[in-house]
């Protein structure tokens, strides 16, 4: 098989502006190297034009999986699966709810993020917390090459 390529999104106005560190993107990075991917990263602040601006130049440049940190909370700027929502053809609602249903945190069933894919690109919503990225990877992270390699039309083992 290719190179897989995956682009991390950190979504932060804090970031974006230089005055927090990003410690989930990294997480992600480092998970997301792990599986054998070659992995891209930028950061944006919490605005939908740029969030969608930024999955856009991945998904039109071939990319098979976009892992999205931040920006999917209750706070009135938290719009990232908004903003995702909108580019999605086809929802994977699934990912999702396995990556919920896997938390620990009290606080996981406040996250909104949503899965889906646009052109033949997955993009995954995380939360912005490096537990929320760990825990939500660790459950997701059995199908994310398999759904890959469906997205590419590579042969892939069915069990």
């Amino acid at each position: 098989m290719d190179e897989m390529k995956a682009g991390v999104l950190t979504v932060s106005d804090r970031v974006s502006r230089g005055e927090a560190e990003d410690v989930s993107g990294p997480t992600a990075i480092a998970i997301l190297a792990g599986l054998g991917f070659e992995v891209d990263w930028l950061v944006v602040p919490d605005e939908a034009k740029e969030i969608q601006a930024a999955l856009g130049v991945w998904v039109d440049g071939g990319f098979h999986l976009v892992i999205t940190t931040g920006g999917t909370g209750m706070a009135p700027r938290d719009v990232t699966p908004e903003a995702t929502a909108e580019l999605i053809e086809r929802p994977a609602p699934g990912i999702m709810e396995a990556a919920r249903a896997a938390s620990d945190h009290p606080h996981a069933m406040l996250s909104r993020g949503v899965a889906g894919v646009a052109g033949s690109t997955l993009i995954v919503n995380l939360p912005g917390s490096t537990s929320g990225v760990e825990e939500s990877l660790a459950a997701i992270r059995p199908v994310l090459v398999h759904a890959v390699s469906l997205l590419r039309d590579t042969a892939t083992p069915h069990s």
